[in-house]
């Protein structure tokens, strides 16, 4: 689905990863061969990722290694990178954030989907900004990145409206950004979870943590540790990450 603003800014929307995602670029021409060319590039490296990690198709390469039927060693080399970096998160974040989660019967496996969103949206933002002249957003289930510039004159930011967490019809507060990963966590939109890792249980309280900084990727792994974590982990942030800040609700 696409829809056409009259300020130069375009929209298209796809079901993937069992959600929406949408893309929006401005710029110029916003209907050119070039321009809808990478656009389904970028959309088609967020399906080649669900296909990879969807803990719901049985085929996947995620669902295979649980099942034990693939070797982390053996498989796709986008499933090693994610493998490091779900290494490097617990490591940064002091062990608030981990991809070894309990399943229905309470076994711990690997469960990279945590992570996967923002690396993923991050990925296609990166097809985006082949695209010269343009800028874009990537909205994943609230998980943005943004780049490019429209060449119209000075970058305008993007304006991100973060949920307030008690009463999901308010925007709490709005972030402006040009280029960069906003990311949220929380259990307003889907309940508890997000596992806490130093208590071994999911989390049920109210609220939300949104984390602003130059990766999605981090934002999004940020996010979420710091919402599970301990609260002394937000004022560390500056300390740990001086590029990345915290919105907390």
């Amino acid at each position: 689905m696409t829809a056409d603003l009259a300020t130069g800014q375009r929209a298209w929307v796809e079901q993937i990863m069992g959600m929406p995602v949408s893309i929006h670029l401005r710029g110029a021409d916003l209907r050119c061969a070039a321009v809808e060319q990478v656009v389904e590039e970028a959309f088609e490296e967020l399906r080649h990722a669900d296909a990879l990690f969807s803990l719901w198709q049985r085929g996947s390469e995620v669902r295979r290694i649980r099942r034990g039927e693939l070797s982390l060693a053996d498989s796709d080399p986008l499933v090693r990178e994610v493998a490091s970096w779900c290494r490097q998160a617990t490591e940064r974040t002091q062990g608030a954030f981990t991809c070894e989660l309990p399943d229905e019967d309470g076994t711990r496996r690997w469960d990279p989907t945590g992570l996967v969103k923002g690396w993923a949206v991050e990925r296609a933002a990166g097809v985006l900004d082949r695209l010269d002249g343009y800028a874009h957003s990537v909205n994943a289930g609230g998980d943005i990145a943004l780049g490019g510039h429209d060449a119209s004159g000075p970058a305008r930011p993007w304006r991100i409206g973060i949920e307030d967490p008690r009463d999901r019809s308010r925007i709490a507060e709005v972030v402006e950004m040009v280029r960069g990963g906003v990311a949220t966590s929380g259990t307003a939109a889907r309940g508890a979870h997000l596992w806490d890792p130093e208590r071994q249980e999911w989390v049920r309280r109210t609220g939300s943590v949104t984390v602003v900084g130059p990766s999605l990727l981090w934002s999004d792994i940020w996010a979420t540790a710091l919402f599970v974590g301990a609260p002394g982990l937000v004022q560390e942030l500056p300390r740990l990450e001086p590029d990345y800040r915290a919105i907390v609700l």
